[in-house]
């Protein structure tokens, strides 16, 4: 798969669990159900959304945390084509 549709598929299965704003997860979660050789490479598109902004981080005394960007919501929804 391609960078750009593995980043879709993130934000895809973030918006699924509904990890936004507040409800956060382990960013060790993300990876998760992805193919086995993929999922370090997961982790790094993972780190770029965050520096692109889509993800918010959140460091916490056991791990880093992440979750969507609320104020970025609606463009995520149109790049996983939940709106036209």
């Amino acid at each position: 798969m391609e960078d750009h549709q593995v980043k879709i598929e993130i934000l895809r299965k973030m918006l699924r669990h509904r990890w936004i704003g507040g409800k956060h997860t382990s960013i060790d979660n993300i990876p998760k159900g992805f193919p086995q050789h993929e999922r370090s490479h997961v982790s790094n598109l993972t780190r770029d959304l965050v520096k692109e902004g889509f993800i918010l981080h959140k460091p916490t005394s056991y791990g880093e945390e992440v979750s969507l960007n609320p104020g970025k919501l609606y463009e995520i929804k149109k790049l996983v084509g939940i709106l036209p």
